[in-house]
């Protein structure tokens, strides 16, 4: 189909654009909102519980079975998992990027089916479970008693049986962690009143299996000819204490009856006392809500807090429920700065538009490219199944100044034409657009090339490079369409000739304007003809400054910052705690306590959740954890009031506090990766050697890390001296006794690391009945005189009589990377650097301090940070190819493409030099802007190389057509410049939330058009004389006599008398 067509019939031209605009409104409408791409690996958590072993007994009896059937699960990476005191055992399985997370979940199902019988009976009692489920939290909330009314076990149990149920079946959400116990039916056990009656722990499990049970009973009548048939049914469970107290231990012949409250305390408490929490001082629970893979978090969300919303109704009264962190919130602050960056683009690059054209009407047409291409965009990425995220707003923001491009030059061409005398708008647009639509189809092919390559990159930067690279490319080919078809209509309709029907200039304010614009313009081109001529007469000077750009810019590279996204303040900060090693709960909480004192007095903190027993490395009675919620951005404008402002202060006001040591860090950026934003580092003793001497290692380690500029703080929670009782059970003594040793140490388990040993319903729920010692009988080592074992004669002996407890020191935590015992510890990058240079600092300081057989690995982000250090000058490289090999094809030349490549480094090293200049890291938002900046530099290029190339070919001289190509292209070069540098002045200069990546991406882009633009337009013509020499050596030019555009015969002729008028001069 002929271009003119779309002249002629406007209205189809209309009807293309619209329909590509009510597309992009379906799309828009129907896309779902998310922060990033869909980037996080699936994780696969497989946890359990067996009460009262200790971490090296979890290690060795379920850690080692599961870890060895897991291992080598299809498509994993690789695993973690932590033993702690406590009982809980926890394995995490990190999975491919692209993994199907409920493929990944059967398959390790099915590797923890296999162990099932290597594991102890009371791990298989309880249960293995698999969840699939992201290691960052999606949101917290906190329920909690304002007045003191309530205790935290009815908190946490008001959430397990009113809310938990009905979040769990949000579609998305992973798993649900309730920082409190469920209910549990207690049994407190009095060792010494059991002592008296010949009873052990044993022998109470017995009779709750015996009498505790639920039993089919059958009915009368049934199969017979009875009238009626009646079913049986027995009482099953028992439901409260009182009915558990009055259960039958023994019964006499004589009628004497034995219960279990005779010899036990019974209550309604919890099964985990390893949690104390409090909500800005008051009883409260906090609970954590994990995401699965692949699940959109925004919408997730949004269901999330219509429950809660719904659940605020129904709260007791003495109760409230306040929301601590949702990742929506960070989301949609950062979404509305970016949508009114955009706005403020659009309105910035109408401005440089309507300068340029001086004209309202020659400015409507880019508008109306602006929307088409902007909306027509949203149709695309519903197809695709993007989603409307940070890389794919920033890529429109980006293309608002590129898109611009193609209407600004047809609409320039047919002013030009206006220019030389054309009155009729019609025969203007038509020969515009005879001599322009190959430079916009071949400059716009090339900037899409740019992004192809990009979009088949794997990982985690290629998932941002696909939607960003593919968003930018599809807008800018709508773009092309709309230059096509829609733009040329519009200039055959809308534009005026800027004389009167007696050919005589308009006199209203526009055209002065006009006139005045033009003469100044005329000016400067001819100031920039002679700029051009001085760098053709000295090539050598063109050759030595592109030789400089590729050098400086190579230096520049290397020593810019690097990083993956840059930090954002998310409102919210983790405080971890550790107290001394041994330290109680209840110890452990009132330095908490004092802590929570301190961060209350900062002024931007609004909410403070305190949550004792448990840290970012799992549960212990000597850590905790602090989630501080700030103020709103808008009242937190200051620098002081930033994130990282408010985490020194955290360190300044608890610094005094001696036995505590205290660890702040913000949230981690990625959603998917990990909880914080320091670098996970994973040591690891491949020699299973000693954990003292392991320990040893990793501080030295430490202490070196902590000298290095790069990094603020190495720190790790892990500690082996925690006062622990080494249990020595004496065989002969036993068997001399007529007991097992066995006998014995289940006696001690029972009384002391207590049982699950049966169930009762209540609340339409199933909960576990516990049996243990009453705390006040297992208070020190001298408790063991106090309880007793049953020798085979039936006469009791106390525990102590057989076993021995030796002092020694050892871990709460035991942690293992890949099968190999492992200590994980924190690095934050210091003020300044970056965590890529944070990264290089970790890696060379292990090179030098860690001795063989001990190793280390990064986790998390950092993981796939270290993982992708060299891309960018990958994707530079295949960015560059592409444009090379289509511009070969364009041009039928391998020579000519140098001329539009060898501009493109300037471009680049300004990128650089404004990032280095501004203190900015070379992060994948700068990355997106470089890449988005070789397209948009080489097709401004082409511009210039391709109407010289027309004159050229019409049989121009080489110097003339290089010298008109810069004069008549410089208007829009520097058009297509300028939108473009003001379209970004908003995101360079933004402030408040998201500020840090906006600045990296505006700031890039600033300096390369500024640096790349001048450098190309005195550049290019030098090189396009340089490269068409040669290729017209390699390849004589056929001379095209019979040029239909009669401009360009007039140009040729034109420039031959110059070149006359000036060989005759210098002869005179």
């Amino acid at each position: 189909m002929n271009l003119r067509t779309f002249i002629e019939r406007p209205v189809f031209s209309a009807v293309i654009s619209i329909t590509i605009v009510i597309l992009g409104i379906i799309g828009l409408f129907t896309l779902p909102v998310e922060q990033y791409p869909d980037i996080a690996p699936p994780t696969i958590m497989v946890s359990t519980t067996y009460y009262g072993a200790s971490a090296e007994t979890l290690q060795k009896s379920v850690i080692a079975p599961l870890e060895e059937a897991i291992n080598g699960v299809e498509d994993m990476t690789y695993m973690t998992s932590t033993a702690s005191n406590a009982g809980s055992v926890s394995i995490t399985v990190y999975f491919k990027q692209g993994t199907d997370p409920d493929m990944a979940a059967v398959n390790v199902q099915n590797r923890v089916s296999k162990a099932t019988g290597q594991l102890p009976a009371e791990v298989t009692q309880v249960g293995v479970t698999t969840s699939k489920r992201q290691t960052s939290i999606l949101q917290m909330f906190s329920l909690y008693s304002p007045d003191d009314s309530y205790d935290e076990n009815f908190l946490a149990n008001y959430i397990s049986i009113n809310l938990k149920p009905q979040i769990l079946r949000i579609s998305g959400v992973g798993d649900m962690m309730i920082m409190g116990g469920d209910y549990s039916m207690r049994i407190w056990m009095k060792p010494d009143v059991m002592a008296q009656y010949k009873l052990i722990p044993s022998d109470v499990t017995a009779v709750l299996a015996e009498q505790n049970i639920e039993s089919a009973t059958g009915s009368f009548g049934e199969n017979s000819d009875e009238t009626y048939q009646y079913t049986m049914k027995y009482t099953g469970r028992l439901i409260t204490p009182e009915e558990f107290g009055d259960i039958v231990i023994r019964s006499t012949e004589d009628g004497e009856v034995l219960k279990l409250k005779d010899i036990a305390d019974i209550e309604l408490g919890k099964d985990s006392y390893a949690y104390k929490g409090t909500m800005d001082g008051h009883p409260g629970i906090s609970c954590m809500v994990f995401q699965t893979a692949g699940s959109n978090a925004t919408e997730v969300n949004r269901q999330i807090d219509r429950l809660l919303e719904e659940a605020r109704k129904d709260l007791p009264k003495g109760v409230e429920l306040t929301q601590m962190m949702s990742s929506n919130d960070f989301l949609f602050a950062s979404i509305h700065e970016v949508v009114k960056t955009l706005i403020e683009a659009i309105i910035l690059v109408i401005l440089v538009v309507y300068v340029f054209l001086q004209d309202i009407r020659s400015t409507l047409i880019p508008l109306v490219g602006i929307v088409v291409s902007l909306i027509g965009t949203f149709a695309f990425m519903s197809v695709a199944g993007f989603s409307i995220n940070l890389i794919t707003l920033f890529a429109l923001v980006l293309v608002i100044g590129t898109v611009v491009d193609d209407a600004i030059v047809v609409v320039e061409a047919v002013q030009a034409r206006f220019d030389v005398g054309y009155k009729s708008s019609y025969m203007a647009s038509i020969d515009a657009m005879k001599g322009i639509s190959n430079a916009v189809i071949t400059s716009s092919l090339v900037f899409m090339a740019v992004f192809i390559p990009v979009s088949f990159m794997s990982g985690t930067s290629g998932t941002f490079y696909t939607q960003f690279g593919l968003t930018m490319a599809v807008a800018v080919g709508i773009s092309t369409i709309n230059a096509l078809t829609l733009s040329p209509a519009l200039c055959a309709l809308i534009l005026r000739p800027y004389t009167n029907e007696a050919g005589t200039p308009k006199q209203h304010f526009a055209a002065r304007f006009r006139r005045a614009f033009n003469t100044a313009f005329e000016s400067l081109s001819e100031r920039y003809k002679k700029g051009v001529l001085f760098f053709i007469r000295r090539k050598w000077l063109t050759g030595a400054f592109v030789a400089g750009t590729v050098v400086i810019l190579a230096l520049l590279m290397n020593s810019t910052k690097t990083g993956l996204v840059p930090d954002e303040d998310q409102g919210l900060v983790f405080v971890a705690v550790s107290t001394a090693p041994g330290n109680s709960l209840y110890a452990t909480d009132g330095i908490m306590n004092r802590v929570e004192e301190r961060i209350q007095q900062i002024p931007q903190v609004k909410q403070v959740l305190k949550v004792t027993g448990w840290s970012m490395g799992g549960a212990g009675n000597s850590s905790g954890i602090f989630f501080v919620r700030l103020t709103p951005w808008d009242e937190r404008p200051e620098e002081e009031d930033h994130v990282q402002a408010v985490i020194g202060q955290i360190y300044a006001r608890t610094g005094d506090i001696k036995d505590a040591t205290v660890f702040a860090m913000a949230p981690g950026m990625i959603p998917g990766y990990d909880m914080g934003n320091a670098l996970d580092i994973q040591m690891q003793d491949k020699a299973g050697g000693d954990l003292t001497e392991f320990f040893s290692i990793t501080r030295q380690f430490i202490d070196s890390l902590n000298q290095r500029p790069e990094l603020a703080m190495a720190f790790s929670s892990f500690e082996i001296n925690y006062p622990q009782w080494q249990v020595d059970v004496d065989a002969a003594k036993c068997l001399r006794a007529g007991i097992m040793p066995d006998e014995v140490l289940s006696t001690l388990g029972g009384y002391y690391g207590g049982s699950y040993v049966s169930n009762f319903n209540r609340f339409s729920r199933v909960y576990r009945v516990m049996v243990q010692a009453d705390p006040n009988y297992r208070l020190d080592e001298a408790s063991l005189n106090r309880h007793f074992v049953r020798l085979s004669n039936g006469e009791m002996a106390p525990l102590s009589q057989f076993v021995t407890l030796t002092k020694v020191y050892g871990a709460e935590s035991l942690n293992r990377f890949n099968m190999y015992n492992s200590i994980a510890l924190n690095a934050m990058p210091a003020e300044g650097y970056s965590s890529g240079e944070a990264i290089r600092a970790v890696q060379e300081t292990a090179a030098r301090v860690l001795p063989a057989n001990y190793d280390f690995d990064f986790g998390g982000l950092a993981r796939e940070e270290s993982n992708q250090s060299n891309t960018t000058i990958v994707i530079f490289a295949i960015c560059l190819l592409m444009v090379y090999l289509l511009l070969s094809a364009l041009y039928e030349s391998f020579f000519v493409p140098f001329a539009v490549l060898l501009s493109v480094p300037a471009g680049l090293m300004g990128s650089f030099l404004f990032a280095k200049l501004l203190g900015l890291e070379n992060n994948i938002y700068l990355q997106t802007g470089l890449i988005m900046l070789i397209g948009l530099l080489a097709k401004t290029a082409i511009l210039l190389t391709e109407y010289a190339t027309e004159r050229r070919r019409a049989g121009m001289s080489l110097t003339s057509a290089a010298l008109i190509a810069a004069k008549d292209r410089l208007r829009p070069i520097l058009m297509t410049a300028l939108t473009m540098i003001f379209g970004m002045v908003p995101l360079m200069l933004a402030s408040g939330v998201g500020a840090n990546g906006n600045s990296s991406l505006g700031t890039g882009v600033v300096g390369g058009m500024l640096v790349g633009t001048l450098a190309l337009l005195f550049i290019v013509p030098a090189m396009f004389i340089v490269f068409q020499a040669i290729q017209e050596k390699v390849r004589p030019i056929q001379f095209d006599a019979t040029v239909a555009d009669w401009q360009i015969k007039e140009e040729v002729e034109k420039a031959d008398e110059e070149r006359k008028q000036y060989l005759e001069n210098k002869k005179k």
